[in-house]
């Protein structure tokens, strides 16, 4: 079955994401929109996942647990896990690799962590866009060696993205699908039979995605998900 989902959104957690990019307010528009799925991605961090969780289940909206990961070199690698419990247990893990920066709010902006209510129950003093002391091909290991699905984010876009962070794809390592903006053009290049994602990469509330983009899984699930994703590289 075909089911529309946006595989890459900011919470209120990142410092990039605005300040109404809340539980409740992010899985409000998944459902207007009519998405079955979405995966809120925050920058080296899962802690907003378990309230994301328990609003998206009240709605019907499911989720993929995911994050953000910035390499040593700079690149943008997004983790995708079965459960939340998965997800934040290798968040810990990376974040025993981000460097002690304070995060300056007037600058970045606030990284909140929410419960369901979408109440603030703490802040985040640790700037999470600061790249990790791990590498590329450090990163897919480790999200590997912990059962995660390892997707280079918007790899044609931006200086975060791989092919213009390092100016090519490593063939070292080992991925499970690639992200690509439409935004812009792709360089000509074999992307083999990688599974291309096609999210939105929201940091505001309107920039959510329509139902445009679908995975095609044997059941509305996010195991299904997760298995149709990584069935794509195989």
């Amino acid at each position: 079955m075909k089911l529309a989902c946006d595989l890459h959104i900011h919470s209120c957690l990142s410092p990039c994401g605005d300040a109404l990019m809340t539980p409740n307010n992010i899985v409000g528009m998944a459902f207007i929109k009519q998405l079955d799925a979405i995966a809120v991605c925050d920058h080296n961090c899962a802690r907003n996942l378990p309230a994301i969780k328990e609003v998206a289940d009240m709605m019907n909206v499911l989720l993929l647990p995911g994050m953000e990961l910035t390499t040593r070199e700079e690149a943008h690698m997004l983790c995708y896990f079965r459960t939340v419990e998965e997800c934040v247990a290798f968040g810990e893990t990376i974040y025993a690799h981000l460097p002690p920066i304070p995060n300056r709010e007037k600058f970045f902006g606030r990284q909140q962590v929410m419960n369901a209510q979408d109440e603030e129950i703490a802040v985040e003093e640790r700037l999470l866009i600061s790249a990790l002391d791990l590498g590329f091909e450090e990163c897919e290991r480790l999200i590997h060696e912990a059962s995660g699905l390892c997707v280079p984010a918007h790899i044609n876009r931006g200086s975060n993205g791989v092919l213009n962070a390092l100016g090519f794809l490593p063939e070292s390592a080992r991925y499970d699908a690639l992200e690509i903006s439409k935004k812009v053009a792709m360089p000509p290049m074999d992307l083999g039979n990688y599974r291309l994602l096609e999210s939105s990469d929201a940091h505001y509330l309107e920039n959510i995605l329509e139902p445009v983009f679908h995975i095609d899984a044997r059941e509305r699930s996010v195991g299904a998900i997760f298995e149709a994703i990584s069935g794509y590289s195989t």
